[in-house]
């Protein structure tokens, strides 16, 4: 059985209503299970011309307007957000959508947005701590009673926050790579850890680190679910696969130029088999869910195709 598959795209790189609305209809259509978006405020990637509509405005209209497609954030910076407003914006919206959000977060790393904006961006010591304090916080908002949390960053007086989202909660996603930190605030607090840019092995090690995080704050590695996101590239024939390739790099010109290049960094490249095989490597080393990072999001096509073929 392959890995549950969703669609994931950078909305800052020239997102637009017409698009996003464009992308749920075909994503929920071709039946994959959720469709995921980056929280960034201007393109990252030599154009800051293009188009980087509202994440949380998109995610309301996405919460009105699908049926079943599980969503959220892949992830919000916590520089962006006081923990506590995103606890209740993510509860208000969890409740519009029929409890189908999902709540990305992490420590925020791109320091050059940062600066254009105005917004702080402290030492990375200070950034994780920020962020494990945030979601000590962003949890003890949906116990549904008043809690006083003492902690250097987000302390909490008697605070309550309702309604409370379905189910009482919105599944945590805690995005990042470091051992040390990272992933032991996914040991004491996320339902999910979130990863990119890692080959097989990279995942191995770092689960091995994590299972360890687990075993020191007592809690079962097996309850904290392993998802990928991962740039792919995918066609029919090789042909179709290269004319592709040429596409993702107009739009982000870092991305590797062959497709040597695509699969030593862990990204999926290749025709349909190819692309199928190495999801089944992915799930085989644990991954229970993997965000597709389409890089063309007006590419219907291979949207249609990847569902058909694999969802």
């Amino acid at each position: 059985m392959a890995p549950q598959l969703t669609i994931m795209i950078e909305g800052q790189e020239g997102l637009t209503w017409e698009r996003w609305q464009r992308l749920a209809r075909t994503v929920e259509d071709a039946g994959y299970a959720g469709l995921f978006r980056s929280d960034h405020l201007t393109g990252l990637f030599g154009d800051s011309s293009r188009p980087s509509l509202d994440l949380w405005a998109s995610l309301t209209w996405l919460a009105a307007n699908t049926r079943r497609l599980r969503f959220g954030p892949l992830v919000c910076p916590l520089t962006f957000y006081q923990p506590a407003l995103l606890a209740k914006r993510a509860a208000a919206v969890a409740d519009l959508g029929g409890g189908r959000l999902d709540l990305g977060i992490g420590a925020g790393w791109h320091e050059g947005e940062h600066a254009t904006f105005g917004i702080p961006f402290p030492p990375l010591k200070e950034r994780l701590d920020r962020l494990e304090c945030g979601a000590r916080a962003i949890r003890a908002l949906w116990q549904g009673r008043p809690v006083t949390l003492e902690q250097p960053y987000y302390p909490l007086r008697e605070a309550q926050s309702f309604p409370l989202p379905p189910g009482g909660a919105v599944p945590l996603i805690v995005g990042g790579r470091g051992e040390r930190r990272t992933l032991r605030i996914v040991a004491e607090h996320a339902d999910e850890w979130n990863v990119t840019r890692v080959t097989l092995d990279e995942l191995a090690a770092k689960g091995r680190v994590l299972a360890e995080h687990c075993r020191v704050v007592g809690r079962d590695p097996a309850t904290i679910r392993r998802s990928l996101m991962v740039p792919i590239i995918t066609g029919r024939t090789p042909a179709e696969v290269d004319a592709r390739r040429l596409r993702a790099r107009a739009h982000f010109p870092r991305v590797p130029e062959d497709a040597a290049g695509w699969r030593a960094a862990g990204f999926l490249h290749g025709v349909i088999d190819e692309v199928r095989e190495d999801l089944a490597r992915w799930e085989a080393a644990g991954i229970g869910r993997v965000m597709l990072q389409l890089l063309d999001m007006d590419d219907l096509d291979a949207i249609r195709l990847i569902g058909r073929e694999l969802t």
